[in-house]
């Protein structure tokens, strides 16, 4: 058996049937030239649930003692798991758009997962257009973080084209086989500069308590704002209309960006990729909550993710930090509102630097500690420590397949809490950057809108950094300006148009008019003439 840690066992604590805590998400793929839908997919069914001696989580069930979830929770080997249970075969209504997709994983999403089980479950998803299919797959945070799906993503598929399934993806020998790939890469690339580093590394375990004695004496000036650009939870967090109840219906959207588009718009303005998500982001929230005429004073706060998983490290749970960072929704100007996410970047990463992955789990339990007294009372909407969560999970840089199946995207789907109604994550993968966006269905109207301006909101900083010019640039769907910031200039050129037309229009009657009369004397002077002459 395997013990949960304080921070696996908050997941359990926080979730209710509004707010489900699980992650997971959508992979599309297309189907291999001449391959039958069908056959296909009923194929890797049977492989997928073939596993006798599972890895975990997908073998191992939840064990508690007298003291439910007030005492020690352990993982523990289930002895009876139903594969055909947790490995589910559906179909798309037709006409099989994104759409009919996009509704049936929202569906799923808000479900919670039977803890008399493993926490998991993964539906095969036939009838898409373009011969396309899907797969949609969710886990228990307790059980697994971002990180360690990826490394989940990667022993199920391969690099190789050609290559073919050796058993269940989910038994211990996949597991085992992943586990040794990994080693010969790091064994055959590890140069010079990697040995150093793992001998500073090495160093640091002496020297630990001065890092988070620094960084807890960063964390207090922020709280007596002497912290610079440091954000921090529920300090200055307005509120919106994301930070409210929820309940457990979900909207699920997703899209796909160009990385080298997103990554070209950071370097612009001397940022990381990290930066320009978080600005394409903090433009999107801002225009959306401008239609809802909702857009708050004070600027939004993102509770930012960060992996503090060491590497060759793919069985732990969660290894995850959070790094608070001020989206500046209240600046117009992209520029500025770039500048000032990009500062408080720095700052808070500075708060983390130097930590070993315990220490730094230790600090963020230290900030987070308000919100389990908070979030048992029923305080999280009134107290929100964050306006939403944008995480970024790096996901494989080439192309991916499953059995000669192309691994068209990676989309995934997290967590929505009380309080906090919307959740942005992305992966990269390939060439792209796929997003998932999560959100409460009766908290956030019109979400799927978010991905439109979030399309505006990148192409005003191409244009701000000047990478494309105004008349280059293409937005999804325009958005209209408001009649009442309309120059003179433009209602005079839309009234003259107007009376132009109408102008026109009666010029052409009254063509039409003298024409037919002229006709009609014509005829009428041809008729009497005949008639005379009889």
């Amino acid at each position: 058996m395997k013990k949960l840690s304080m921070m696996d066992t908050a997941f359990l604590l926080a979730e209710s049937r509004e707010t489900p805590m699980h992650v997971g998400g959508i992979h599309l793929f297309t189907l291999p030239p001449d391959a039958d839908e069908q056959e296909f997919l009923h194929r890797l069914r049977d492989e997928l649930r073939s596993g006798d001696d599972l890895q975990s989580p997908f073998g191992d069930s939840l064990k508690m003692g007298r003291l439910g979830l007030a005492g020690p929770l352990y993982w523990q080997k289930d002895e009876s798991v139903d594969l055909e249970y947790h490995i589910r075969h559906s179909a798309l209504p037709k006409p099989g758009r994104y759409r009919e997709l996009f509704a049936l994983v929202s569906r799923l999403h808000g479900t919670l997962l039977d803890r008399n089980r493993p926490l998991w479950e993964m539906h095969l998803i036939e009838g898409l257009q373009n011969r396309q299919f899907a797969t949609y797959s969710k886990f228990h945070h307790a059980a697994v973080d971002g990180a360690r799906s990826m490394h989940l993503t990667q022993s199920m598929y391969s690099y190789d084209e050609n290559a073919r399934s050796q058993g269940s993806a989910f038994s211990v020998e996949s597991q085992r086989r992943y586990r040794e790939q990994l080693e010969k890469i790091h064994s055959e690339g590890m140069s010079d500069q990697e040995l150093r580093n793992v001998a500073e590394s090495l160093k640091q375990l002496f020297d630990s308590s001065i890092h988070l004695f620094s960084s807890l004496k960063r964390y207090v000036n922020g709280w007596r704002g002497k912290g610079g650009a440091l954000a921090l939870p529920w300090q200055n967090v307005p509120r919106s209309s994301i930070n409210t109840h929820v309940d457990g219906a979900r909207r699920f959207v997703a899209q796909s960006w160009s990385f080298q588009r997103i990554r070209a718009a950071g370097k612009a303005m001397d940022g990381t990729f990290n930066d320009a998500v978080l600005a394409m982001c903090a433009g999107g929230l801002r225009l959306y909550l401008q239609k809802h005429s909702e857009l708050p004073e004070q600027s939004m706060k993102a509770m930012v993710p960060v992996s503090l998983r060491e590497k060759g490290d793919i069985d732990s749970s969660n290894a995850v930090g959070a790094i608070s960072a001020d989206l500046a929704t209240d600046i117009a100007d992209p520029i500025k509102r770039f500048r000032k996410i990009q500062a408080s970047m720095v700052a808070g990463k500075a708060l983390f630097k130097g930590m070993k992955p315990k220490e730094a789990a230790l600090m963020l339990q230290l900030i987070q500690a308000p919100g389990l007294l908070l979030m048992p009372l029923g305080l999280m909407s009134r107290l929100p420590p964050y306006n939403t969560i944008i995480s970024n999970v790096p996901g494989p840089r080439k192309a991916m397949y499953w059995d000669g199946a192309r691994l068209d995207g990676i989309y995934p789907a997290s967590i929505v809490t009380e309080g906090i109604a919307l959740n942005i994550t992305l992966v990269s993968y390939d060439q792209n950057v796929d997003f998932g966006i999560t959100a409460c269905r009766r908290s956030m109207p019109q979400v799927q809108r978010l991905i439109e301006y979030m399309e505006h909101s990148l192409v005003e900083l191409e244009q701000a950094t000047g990478l494309v010019t105004p008349k280059a640039a293409v937005v999804r769907k325009p958005i209209k300006a408001k009649k009442k910031g309309a120059s003179t200039k433009k209602i005079t050129k839309k009234v003259t148009k107007k009376i132009t037309k109408k102008v026109a229009k009666k010029t052409t009657k009254k063509v039409a008019k003298k024409t037919t009369n002229k006709v009609a004397r014509k005829v009428s002077k041809k008729a009497a003439k005949k008639v005379v002459k009889s």
